[in-house]
């Protein structure tokens, strides 16, 4: 894959290190974003910034995106307002790989476009968070045939460690909105744990250290910690700036409702996730790391 070129669209918290990873390994890659301190810092490990998507797509065989949200990656790929997407430019046989989490039937009608103009589909959100994103060692979740992984998976081993086909288009955004479902559950959980803690006047540090080698260990605890000071490199550490945004979260806990719905299955305590990022949102806080929900959790004045 080192011959080919990448377009590579949306350069965030998120795919700003997976594409600077794709340049750093000597790979060919035409970056874009709207924000221009982003598309500089991806400049820096080689990449080549475009003026548009559109042109950065211009002789690319491979279009990588990670965009926030359904409308976004819909409107890249099969237009908006009259305008045509990126899917009517590409050539046949162009390999797309969507790192977005967006909703399974999203993922599925941009599969189904691609097929018919002989282009290559693969849905593969992400899990890691952005110093997994950095360090190139994501968890990918792909949705779509195992041909086309195949191909990418040659570019995927630069951006991430643990690569999961899920099954056919749709089934990577699945897996994905499954595992944030919980992850959102689990950091609100963790979060009461370690305010109650606090409350009763023991040291988060402390408690985190016990629960982590205690039967309430997990992600949160081991790599994330939402208590400011107990772990370095985590947004807690910087004022919960970066990472993974509370509205973010909420969207894919939207998502995750829609598609609980959609299938009559309960998802009680998801549900329950929602209604508080959805207040914590509303408290201004939606532009801050997901881990701030701490701040609803601990006692009034703490």
């Amino acid at each position: 894959m080192n011959d080919h070129t990448i377009a590579f669209i949306g350069l965030g918290n998120m795919g700003g290190p997976m594409a600077a990873n794709l340049a750093g390994a000597g790979l060919a890659v035409q970056a874009f974003d709207l924000d221009p301190a982003a598309c500089a810092r991806v400049a820096e490990h080689g990449a080549r910034i475009a003026e548009s998507a559109r042109a950065a797509a211009e002789g690319a065989d491979v279009v990588i995106s990670m965009l926030p949200a359904s409308r976004h990656v819909e409107g890249l790929f099969l237009g908006s307002g009259g305008e045509p997407g990126l899917l009517a430019g590409l050539a046949a046989g162009t390999l797309v790989i969507d790192c977005s989490t967006i909703a399974p039937a999203s993922a599925q009608k941009l599969a189904q476009a691609g097929r018919a103009g002989g282009i290559a589909v693969l849905d593969a959100p992400v899990s890691g968070g952005t110093a997994g994103a950095a360090a190139g060692t994501l968890t990918f979740m792909i949705g779509g045939d195992a041909a086309d992984l195949a191909r990418a998976e040659p570019l995927l081993r630069h951006m991430g460690r643990n690569l999961f086909h899920a099954g056919g288009a749709g089934a990577g955004q699945a897996a994905k909105l499954c595992n944030n479902m919980l992850l959102g559950i689990l950091m609100i959980g963790t979060g009461e744990a370690l305010s109650l803690g606090e409350a009763l006047g023991l040291d988060p540090a402390v408690l985190s250290g016990i629960m982590q080698k205690s039967s309430g260990a997990n992600w949160v605890l081991e790599k994330y910690n939402p208590v400011p000071g107990v772990m370095e490199g985590v947004p807690a550490s910087r004022g919960y700036s970066g990472g993974f945004g509370t509205d973010l979260m909420l969207k894919d806990l939207g998502l995750a409702a829609e598609a609980a719905i959609a299938s009559r299955t309960p998802v009680l305590l998801g549900g329950l996730a929602g209604s508080l990022y959805a207040a914590h949102s509303r408290a201004g806080q939606g532009g801050l790391d997901f881990s701030s929900i701490i701040g609803l959790l601990r006692p009034r004045g703490a």
